[in-house]
């Protein structure tokens, strides 16, 4: 999930270097949304890791 987030920062970037300022911002809102999602993730398996120990 973190390959899209990066994926998706990547295509923002370009688009915005490009001129594209509506596909930067879908890009850019898509990335948002991704690694947020990969935080609680990631912090839910720091917590359940931490139970079964």
């Amino acid at each position: 999930m973190l390959r899209w987030t990066i994926t998706f920062v990547v295509i923002a970037l370009i688009a915005a270097v490009l001129g594209f300022g509506g596909i930067a911002g879908a890009s850019a809102g898509i990335a948002k949304i991704l690694f947020f999602v990969f935080l609680v993730l990631f912090v839910l398996s720091l917590i359940r890791g931490g139970l079964k120990r």
